[in-house]
C-alpha cells in the first residue's frame, strides 16, 4: 500500500511517496485531521488532510463518514462543478475517512518546521 502526500504551502506543492509502515499510520484518519509529519521525512511540521481521491479517482467529500463510495445529489463543492445556476448532478464520491482504497492524500502546512520543505526533501533523496 502506497499513498502520493501532495503538501500545499501557499503557491508551493510538493509530492511525496509514503509506502511500508509509514502508509498505514494514516488509515483511520480523516478529512479535518491534523498530525505530526515527522515519519514521512518533514521533522517539526504538522499537517492538515484537507482532501484526497481513491484508485478509481473519485474525490474524498468531508460530509460522507467513513470509507464507503456512494452516489450522491450534489449542486456544487467537491465532485461537481455545475455549469449553470440551479444544476444538480448524482455524482459518485468517497467518505471522509482515509483507507487502502485511497491512493492521494491532500495536506497544507499548518505548523512549519525549523529547515524549509525543499531541504528536507533534499536531504532524503541524497
Amino acid at each position: 500500500m502506497a499513498f502520493k502526500l501532495i503538501i500545499s504551502q501557499g503557491e508551493n506543492s510538493h509530492q511525496i511517496e509514503v509506502e511500508g509502515a509509514e502508509s498505514k499510520k494514516f488509515i483511520g484518519l480523516k478529512i479535518g485531521e491534523e498530525f505530526d509529519a515527522a515519519p514521512v521525512g518533514l521533522a517539526g511540521y504538522t499537517l492538515r488532510i484537507t482532501g484526497g481521491s481513491d484508485k478509481n479517482g473519485f474525490p474524498m467529500k468531508k460530509d460522507v463518514d467513513g470509507p464507503r463510495r456512494i452516489k450522491s445529489l450534489l449542486s456544487g463543492g467537491v465532485g461537481f462543478k455545475p455549469k449553470r445556476k440551479g444544476q444538480r448532478r448524482r455524482k459518485t464520491v468517497r467518505g471522509n475517512t482515509i483507507s487502502d482504497d485511497i491512493v492521494q492524500i491532500n495536506t497544507i502546512v499548518v505548523k512549519k518546521g525549523a529547515k524549509s520543505i525543499e531541504d528536507l526533501l533534499q536531504s532524503d533523496d541524497e
